[in-house]
Formats: structure tokens, C-alpha cells, sequence
């Protein structure tokens, strides 16, 4: 394209109020620059596209057909201008977070309470993902950036910012009570209907991974799909879950579980908020990464 645009915003402008006065107020130039606009766009065009009239100008059947187009283009330019202004005044936007059941419930859903209440109209989804998976939906740019659960392989060099930490525990129900008291050895373990998650999920493989260095190698009783169903097997005395314990606390403090007590716990991980520095975030998604706490 030759022309320069600027001639076409000055010709939206005059097809619109059929007016050179008219459109050289709403642009805050001079008549005659407009009028200078015109003639070179009709140049460069090789065609008419206005005649005058006593009332001001109208359009040719050929500047008709070109205001067609113009008109849906630049207005297209005007909406998206708007769009990203909203978008950069929080006024609108979109966020994708991922997290998983433990790192929603354990950090990322009151902030996210908070954040709603703060802009209501910012769309939140959460992508609900094991961690392996939360950090490809980043690799891809499914997600602005994810909450996941220490130890990960972070092969993609992920941006990884701690912010609480998780202990991993067996719990039992009241036909357990037994093993209260004393310190058990995790060899003890491969005795007892051991309950845990059920496939790849960083939890298991920390865990399993913790016992496996000890020489403890358990066949799981049951493998279930949610720390929370791990749980509720526990309450009703089907098995020792393999939880981490905030998922526990309350049933705990009731005292319907109990904690197992071991020679040595299992080391402390952590939550990360995980993002990737080589996508920028847009200023919704860095509005609420500004709102989780970090210690």
C-alpha cells in the first residue's frame, strides 16, 4: 500500500458528517488540511470519491464503495483500541491459572476470592491439573502461570517462587489406635493397608520416592483419585492414607485421624507459583500474581 494511511482516517471522518468542517473539528486540524488529504487519497486512487454540494460534500459511487471498507476497518482499529485500554485498566480481560485440588484449596482459592471481589469483571479460569501437567499447559501457553507442589523436574526453566510449605503425613481412623504412641519405622508401613492417590501425581512419587530410599516399598491397598476420598477411607477405618495434612487437620482436631508418628518425618515441600518469563504476562494475569503473597 502506497497511500498513506493517515488519508484514510481524515476520509472516514468526512464520509461520516459529510463535512469538511465538520471532520476537520472532530480531527482538530484545519479545513484545508483535510481538504489537502482528500485530494492526495483521490490522487494516489485515480478516482473521485467526493462532490460538493451546497450542504457540504457527499460521496461518489466510487468513494461509496472505498467508505464501505474503511468505515468497517478503521472502527475495528477504534474497538480494539478500546479493548486493550480496558484490558490494561483492568476494566475486562481474561486470566488462566492452573493448579491442582491441594494447591487450590491450600493457597491459590481465597486470594482468588479476594481478586474477584477486587475486579468482577476479569474472567478467572482454573485449570485443574496435576503439576506435570500444569507446567505443559505453561510450556504452551494454556495458563498464565500455575500453582503446583514441590519436587518437580523443571525441565522447561521455569520462573518457580516458593510460597508456603506442605508436610506429607499417614493418618489413621480409631481401628488404628493401636500404632499410637510410640515411633513407628516406615518398614512398618509395609504391613499395613497403605491408601494413596492413584497415578503419576507429584505427591505419590515424593512420597514413594521418600520410601523407597528407606528400603520401603508398600503395595497400596486402595489408589484413589482425591486426597479428600483419601480421607474419607481413612475416617471409615479402610486403610492408612498417605495425605499431605492440611487435608487432614480438621478430622484431626476432631479426633476421628490421628497422625503416625515415625522414626523421622517425611522432609517438608513446598507450594510455587511457577510462570514462564519468556511469555509475558497481560496486566490481569500480573494483577493477580501481584496478589499472592510471597514470603
Amino acid at each position: 500500500m502506497q497511500t498513506n494511511l493517515e488519508y484514510y482516517k481524515i476520509f472516514y471522518y468526512v464520509s461520516k458528517y459529510n463535512s469538511i468542517s465538520l471532520a476537520a473539528e472532530a480531527l482538530s486540524i484545519s479545513q484545508p488540511a483535510v481538504s489537502q488529504a482528500v485530494k492526495h487519497l483521490e490522487s494516489d486512487l485515480s478516482c473521485a470519491l467526493f462532490v460538493r454540494t451546497s450542504k457540504g460534500v457527499r460521496l461518489t459511487k466510487e468513494g461509496g464503495l472505498l467508505a464501505e471498507y474503511v468505515r468497517k476497518g478503521y472502527e475495528t482499529i477504534l474497538t480494539g483500541e478500546k479493548k486493550l485500554s480496558e484490558m490494561l485498566n483492568l476494566d475486562a480481560g481474561e486470566i488462566c491459572v492452573g493448579a491442582s485440588d491441594m494447591t487450590l484449596q491450600f493457597y491459590l482459592l481465597p486470594y482468588l476470592e479476594t481478586f474477584h471481589d477486587a475486579f468482577p469483571q476479569i474472567k478467572v479460569t482454573v485449570t485443574n491439573a496435576p503439576t506435570p501437567e500444569t507446567l505443559k499447559h505453561l510450556q504452551d501457553g494454556k495458563i498464565d502461570f500455575g500453582i503446583i507442589s514441590t519436587p518437580v523436574n523443571n525441565k522447561y526453566d521455569f520462573k518457580m517462587t516458593p510460597v508456603r510449605k506442605i508436610q506429607d503425613v499417614f493418618v489413621a481412623g480409631k481401628k488404628f489406635e493401636y500404632l499410637k504412641g510410640g515411633k513407628l519405622s516406615y518398614k512398618e508401613l509395609e504391613n499395613l493397608p497403605v491408601m494413596c492417590l492413584e497415578g503419576s501425581t507429584s505427591t505419590r512419587k515424593y512420597v514413594e520416592d521418600y520410601l523407597a530410599e528407606r528400603g520401603t516399598f508398600v503395595r497400596p491397598e486402595f489408589e484413589l483419585a482425591t486426597s479428600d476420598m483419601l480421607i474419607q477411607f481413612a475416617v471409615r477405618n479402610l486403610g492408612v492414607a498417605s495425605v499431605v495434612s492440611d487435608f487432614a487437620e480438621k478430622y484431626i482436631e476432631s479426633g476421628e485421624l490421628f497422625v503416625l508418628k515415625f522414626d523421622r518425618a517425611i522432609p517438608e515441600r513446598e507450594f510455587c507459583i511457577v510462570s514462564n518469563e519468556r511469555a509475558p504476562m497481560s496486566a490481569a494475569a500480573e494483577k493477580l500474581y501481584d496478589f499472592l503473597p510471597v514470603p
